[in-house]
């Protein structure tokens, strides 16, 4: 063999060295423990149905996936450390209808593009939120609230978690499609929110139905519709909304992200794992349990659905004048 045809063979092994230590490290992924960023604080349904689902990866994967919690600012805190983690597959981020869906629309400077810093695995879940009312209020259906709104604009309150929350964005959507006017009433989170309304201080409020649920069994307060476009599962005779508002659609969602470089293959394995888990009835019956609806997707459609989602948002933000930067 000619010095030439061995350095020649001596270059190409070279050269492929790293494409096989890339392969080698991608099949080895996960080396060790993944983080699974959420950006609130525990006991939200993002960070309940998190903990099942990185407790359920951890049982999969040869590494834990640990939960870490770093929440402030709308979540912007949490949702900015994501963005500009290391895209190495060793950072998963909670992506959620606030922070990637709404908050491109109505934070002016927004510390991460929700659109280009990431790459979008799946939704984990989707959660209704519905419209809830105090017994003493006199509406007791869609059709009743609706005529009751048009005959008194602006004399009709409700409670939400806060200014530029799913709830919020839900009714200024309600109002905008039903042809209504309402008055805001923004709370510091949806808990201080329920309180009034069970007192009887605001006749209504926007809600999930994972926490409305409790009061609305125990009489406290009464459901008149949901936001999804069909019934929640949890609530079969409360009818949604789109069924008086033909297109209504207003759904709080969770899912997971990763900062955009992240490895396909890592990608790739990460939508495998988790849609597994989402598809597997056991595993669906707990997610429904604490309030969710399983939605398990491809990355396609994953990153599809999220840009739909600010554009819808940012429509509903522009025409409201919703903005929480002032």
């Amino acid at each position: 063999m000619s010095v030439q045809i061995v350095r020649r063979s001596l270059l190409g092994a070279a050269l492929a060295l790293p494409a096989l230590r890339s392969a080698s490290a991608q099949d080895a992924w996960p080396a060790r423990p993944v983080r699974l960023l959420i950006p609130f604080p525990p006991g939200q349904a993002t960070d309940t149905i998190g903990r099942v689902l990185a407790e359920a990866l951890s049982a999969r994967w040869p590494q834990r996936v640990v939960v870490e919690n770093r929440a402030g600012g709308a979540g912007v805190v949490g949702t900015e450390a994501g963005a500009r983690a290391a895209p190495d597959g060793y950072t998963l981020v909670a992506s959620t209808s606030g922070t990637n869906g709404i908050n491109p629309s109505v934070i002016r400077n927004l510390p991460y593009d929700a659109e280009k810093d990431f790459n979008y695995v799946t939704l984990m879940f989707t959660v209704p939120l519905m419209i809830v009312a105090h017994p003493s209020f006199a509406p007791n259906d869609m059709a009743g609230l609706i005529a009751a709104a048009k005959a008194d604009p602006g004399g009709i309150s409700y409670g939400s978690g806060g200014p530029g929350t799913s709830q919020h964005m839900s009714a200024e959507l309600f109002c905008s499609k039903a042809g209504v006017k309402l008055t805001h009433v923004p709370y510091r989170g949806s808990g201080p929110a329920m309180a009034d309304l069970l007192a009887g201080n605001i006749p209504m409020m926007f809600d999930s139905v994972a926490s409305a649920l409790p009061h609305i069994r125990g009489g406290r307060i009464k459901a008149l519709g949901v936001t999804s476009a069909a019934r929640a599962p949890q609530l079969p005779e409360v009818p949604a909304i789109a069924e008086a508002i033909p297109g209504y659609e207003a759904i709080g969602w969770a899912g997971i992200a990763v900062p955009v470089g992240t490895p396909e293959a890592v990608v790739n394995r990460v939508n495998a794992d988790v849609t597994a888990l989402l598809r597997d009835p056991a595993f669906a019956a707990r997610v429904v349990q604490l309030g969710g609806a399983p939605a398990p997707q491809t990355v396609a459609e994953a990153n599809g659905f999220v840009r739909a989602e600010i554009a819808k948002w940012r429509e509903v933000a522009r025409n409201a004048d919703v903005r929480l930067d002032g």
